[in-house]
């Protein structure tokens, strides 16, 4: 199987409304093309009925190299760990092999009616565990 095809792998191009006045990517840019892979990675988890509804409950940022106007980066999703309740994503940027950032994000599941932390359905846990590293 070709690499790009895998869910947890897609690239992007840094477009210019992400490039701040010094010629590098703004940082908030790096959490929003992380929460875009991991819309991307999340679309492809199995339906279920009654499921939760996922709410990020913290971010980090670790950037290591700037990136610039038109740099093709290859984004990859990793599940870090598995809760009862939550999951952690690391979302790594690279480009041309190099790591550049990664963002650590944690997802809750909530229940959909009360808004309080809900058990992850073990539909959710069976495949995320496919991807944890």
């Amino acid at each position: 199987m070709d690499e790009i095809d895998r869910v947890e792998v897609s690239e992007i191009t840094i477009p210019y409304r992400d490039i701040a006045d010094t010629g590098e990517m703004q940082a908030a840019a790096y959490v929003t093309h992380a929460e875009a892979a991991l819309r991307h990675f999340w679309r492809y988890r199995p339906p279920l009925e009654d499921e939760p509804r996922y709410a990020p409950t913290k971010l980090e940022l670790r950037l290591h190299l700037p990136l610039r106007l038109d740099d093709p980066v290859r984004v990859v999703v990793r599940v870090d760990k598995i809760g009862g309740k939550s999951v952690g994503f690391e979302v790594e940027m690279e480009r041309d092999g190099q790591t550049v950032a990664e963002i650590d994000v944690t997802w809750t599941a909530r229940d959909r009616e009360t808004g309080e932390p809900a058990a992850l359905p073990e539909d959710i846990r069976d495949w995320l565990y496919r991807y944890l590293r």
